[in-house]
């Protein structure tokens, strides 16, 4: 396994970098998530038309780049670093993920363009209020109804609802199985309204289902690989979007404790703060080295990687959960008190790593389903 990359993602990388270092600085961030939307519909465009990061996983014949899990998660990394409110996570991560694993070519034609070129912002409904992204809990239910098929339920958590244009919406079938379904978002029986988040850079919403007319994506077989395939890699996405914030808080907590001056010295002198400026570099080295080694995993073509992807995905979410919460709360403390302050921008990578921490499972859940696939 090399940990490295290629030079064509270093450079991927740096213009990302460079675009979200320009087009979404903290300033933008806190202007743009007191908006409506949630997110700058300009800066999605150029995302979409100019980068092409809208398309990077989703294949050529449905109009992506047809790129890899590595370069998804690269671009994911970058997002977290720069705090980016958008509909990235959700309708490309998440939802183009679950259409392009379970849907038939045909299905895959009609949806995934819109979703690559950006006009299209869909929405992957599956955790459940009390059960959260345990699909053998899951209770909506989908019913056959003269040649389509009847959603039935609540899902919670989802995220980016309420910006979504489309729906993809994971339900029990009749036998027991699993199906994915697509669906408008403005379809009669489908009911939106936000939840209050911790995080306010990243919408979530509760969909109510009741007689929803959908489409089964794929067949009877299809829906429970497809979502499992569709956890994986959003679990190792969101553990690169979770590295990235913690560099960029490590960063950060860095130049502060350089420049603050106490007893005629800088405060980066102390031992203590020596120590926490350790512990932060290893740890956030270890959850990299973890998310992409997850990554890799996804790609495959790898020699070196033994492990199959469920556990290697849950080792690097339930690392990258545990890192950037610790890496917050070091932030926080080197910055002497005020890092939690409304008008310190360190709380709003704290609010991000306490949000991530639960979202897709908890570090304890990934944990105990990483165990379950260890050398299985």
């Amino acid at each position: 396994m090399k940990f490295s990359f290629s030079e064509e993602q270093t450079e991927f990388r740096n213009m990302l970098r460079r675009f979200l270092n320009d087009r979404s600085p903290t300033t933008e961030v806190r202007r743009v998530m007191e908006t409506e939307a949630g997110y700058d519909p300009e800066v999605w465009r150029m995302m979409a038309e100019e980068l092409g990061v809208t398309a990077i996983h989703i294949p050529e014949a449905y109009g992506g780049a047809g790129f890899g899990v590595s370069e998804l998660a690269i671009a994911a990394e970058e997002a977290g670093r720069a705090l980016l409110p958008s509909p990235f996570f959700g309708s490309t991560v998440m939802a183009a993920t679950a259409i392009a694993e379970a849907g038939t070519d045909a299905q895959k034609q009609a949806l995934l363009p819109g979703i690559a070129g950006g006009g299209t912002i869909a929405a992957l409904a599956a955790a459940e209020p009390g059960t959260g992204w345990n699909a053998d809990a899951f209770t909506a239910t989908a019913s056959p109804a003269g040649g389509t098929w009847r959603l039935t339920g609540r899902k919670s958590y989802v995220l980016d609802g309420m910006a979504a244009g489309l729906v993809v919406a994971a339900a029990r079938l009749p036998q027991g199985g699993l199906g994915l379904f697509s669906l408008p978002a403005d379809s009669a029986g489908l009911t939106r309204q936000p939840l209050q988040s911790m995080d306010p850079t990243r919408r979530l919403a509760q969909m109510d289902f009741d007689g929803a007319e959908a489409e089964l994506l794929g067949g009877p077989e299809a829906g429970a690989p497809a979502w499992a395939r569709t956890l994986d890699i959003a679990a190792v996405c969101l553990a690169g979007e979770m590295v990235g914030g913690a560099e960029r808080l490590r960063e950060d907590a860095l130049e502060y404790v350089s420049m603050r001056m106490q007893f005629g010295r800088s405060i980066a002198s102390f031992q203590v703060t020596k120590h926490k400026a350790a512990d932060m570099l290893l740890e956030v080295e270890l959850a990299k080295a973890a998310a992409y080694y997850a990554a890799a995993a996804a790609d495959g073509g790898d020699e070196e990687v033994d492990q199959p992807l469920p556990a290697l995905a849950s080792l690097a979410k339930a690392t990258a959960s545990d890192t950037y919460m610790q890496t917050a709360i070091h932030a926080v403390q080197m910055h002497g008190g005020i890092g939690f302050t409304h008008d310190n921008d360190t709380q709003l990578w704290f609010k991000r790593a306490k949000a991530s921490e639960v979202f897709l499972g908890s570090a304890a859940d990934h944990r105990e389903r990483m165990l379950q696939h260890w050398n299985a």
